[in-house]
């Protein structure tokens, strides 16, 4: 069987410019000039496929639109970039308004309840508390009280423990 003559079609930004011979495995492969001005080295079969559109700009700006679609204001809760003082909020809401969570017997469960402002917007409770130092995490100074500015600081596990009910 023939190989087929590509020179000159066009794949999604790649354009066909010349066979160069065959991989290790023994698929043909094809020089391409994307539409970005790049030239990249491709399977023949996956430019037929489809499986490979770009020199691998394509994915840099889907990439680039994804991030900017899922960066939020306060940039603490981007997609796989959790900040502490995000998680620290989020545990802290969850554990106090969710019977689902699993601590929620200790605070939600024991009438413990996180003020509205925090509640409702990490922005309040990150200008309140500040960002969350290293090897420190959000104490009640009151046991019995509820998570709000003038009942919570960020304390050292040894700070927490002295403060037990």
């Amino acid at each position: 069987m023939r190989p087929l003559d590509l020179h000159g079609v066009v794949f999604s930004r790649l354009t066909a410019i010349k066979k160069v011979g065959k991989d290790a495995h023994g698929n043909l492969l094809w020089l391409c000039r994307c539409s970005c001005g790049n030239e990249r080295t491709v399977i023949c079969d996956n430019l037929r496929r489809g499986l490979t559109k770009s020199c691998g700009c394509l994915h840099r700006e889907m990439v680039a639109i994804r991030a900017a679609t899922f960066r939020l204001t306060h940039g603490h809760a981007r997609k796989g970039l959790i900040s502490p003082t995000w998680r620290s909020w989020h545990c802290m809401v969850l554990r106090c308004k969710y019977p689902s969570a699993r601590n929620y017997k200790y605070y939600g469960g024991r009438g413990i309840t996180v003020c509205d402002r925090w509640r409702e917007s990490f922005i309040n409770f990150l200008s309140d508390m500040g960002e969350r130092p290293q090897g420190k995490s959000i104490d009640r100074i009151n046991t019995d009280g509820n998570y709000e500015p003038t009942n919570c600081r960020w304390a050292t596990a040894k700070e927490q423990v002295a403060n037990r009910r």
